[in-house]
């Protein structure tokens, strides 16, 4: 009977350090993402104009690009 308890105990706690482990992952998949984001809103920032118009962003688009929500295919069709 021993045995049988133990398996029906066993997987419980590592489901819920499972879930702890993925929750944790998930919130430091978050953070750098965000942080990579800063980082490259702050390069854009630090180009002048006619490199980022080269690049094909205007200064004010700068946070739409470093989202993704500025693509290559939408500024071409636009």
């Amino acid at each position: 009977m021993s045995a049988t308890l133990s398996t029906i105990v066993q997987p419980a706690v590592s489901v819920r350090s499972g879930a702890s482990l993925q929750i944790l992952s998930t919130s430091w998949k978050r953070i750098a993402r965000y942080l990579i984001r800063r980082a490259a809103a702050a390069a854009l920032h630090e180009l002048d104009d006619r490199i980022l118009q080269d690049m094909g962003i205007a200064r004010s688009e700068i946070e739409a690009a470093v989202h993704g929500l500025i693509t290559s295919s939408a500024r071409v069709s636009a």
